[in-house]
């Protein structure tokens, strides 16, 4: 799991943050699945040179939104079942999606033209 972390240092969002989303897009993406056992902490500092208890702030933040169970003298582990906070994977694109249609208006790009770019991106990945 750890080769499917990056975080950004010199974002303007904070590292935990980051982590965090990274989080929640591996397990809504079904990359990381209920029942499996995250790295330990300093696992995940060491491979991403970050500070434990920033890390630690993201792991306990997704403990409590539901998505991580941690247990004493147990490794963490994905939620069997992530409940009301569940969401959806498109759910998390809107942020982005929201800035996409943004940045169109602003150039002028209409609906059509967007979307039209949008399948031709999809069609080459």
């Amino acid at each position: 799991m750890l080769d499917l972390l990056r975080v950004n240092p010199s974002s303007g969002e904070p590292i935990y943050r980051q982590l965090q989303e990274q989080v929640v897009r591996l397990i809504v993406g079904g990359q990381i699945k209920p029942g499996d056992t995250l790295p330990s902490v300093r696992q995940i500092a060491d491979f991403l040179t970050v500070n434990p208890m920033t890390v630690s702030r993201a792991i306990q933040n997704l403990v409590e939104q539901g998505y991580l169970e941690r247990r004493r003298g147990q490794p963490t582990q994905v939620a069997q079942g992530q409940g009301a906070n569940a969401i959806q994977g498109a759910q998390l694109l809107a942020p982005q999606v929201d800035a996409l249609v943004e940045q169109a208006r602003q150039l002028g790009v209409d609906r059509q033209e967007l979307l039209s770019l949008i399948e031709a991106r999809w069609q080459e990945s």
